[in-house]
């Protein structure tokens, strides 16, 4: 079953293509979490060098300010990456379900495959016994 094998490889390439979606998505959640920890120890550093912690303060550090606000950005767009992985992880399972159910379909096809090729062997033999007897 030429076809099946088709499908079977079809549903495996969808399947590694949402694997690699969810991998993806968790590595760059991580290196954001990672630049967003960098920036909160920039942060502390640069308020204990200026000895002001208020950011509504008039002499708040200029780059404190900007890192918050950069690390205010990355951790919305970390809240975004997790929405789109709850969604990849789901897209991924439903693929590898469909693989999975692809492959078990070929197999019963293989085995219903063998199953008529041995009762037409079974057949052939016995057809051939017949015609001994006579």
């Amino acid at each position: 079953m030429k076809s099946r094998d088709t499908l079977v490889r079809l549903k495996r390439f969808q399947a590694e293509e949402k694997r690699r979606r969810v991998v993806q998505l968790n590595a760059m959640i991580a290196e954001f979490t990672r630049m967003a920890n960098e920036l909160d120890r920039e942060i502390a550093q640069e308020e204990r060098r200026a000895n002001i912690d208020d950011p509504s303060h008039f002499a708040y550090p200029t780059y404190a300010r900007a890192a918050r606000v950069r690390r205010d950005n990355i951790m919305a767009s970390v809240a975004e990456l997790r929405g789109q992985l709850d969604d990849a992880e789901a897209q991924f399972k439903e693929a590898a379900e469909e693989f999975a159910k692809a492959q078990s379909q070929e197999a019963r096809d293989r085995g219903a495959e063998r199953l008529i090729d041995v009762v037409a062997d079974r057949r052939q033999s016995e057809l051939s016994e017949a015609l001994r007897r006579v």
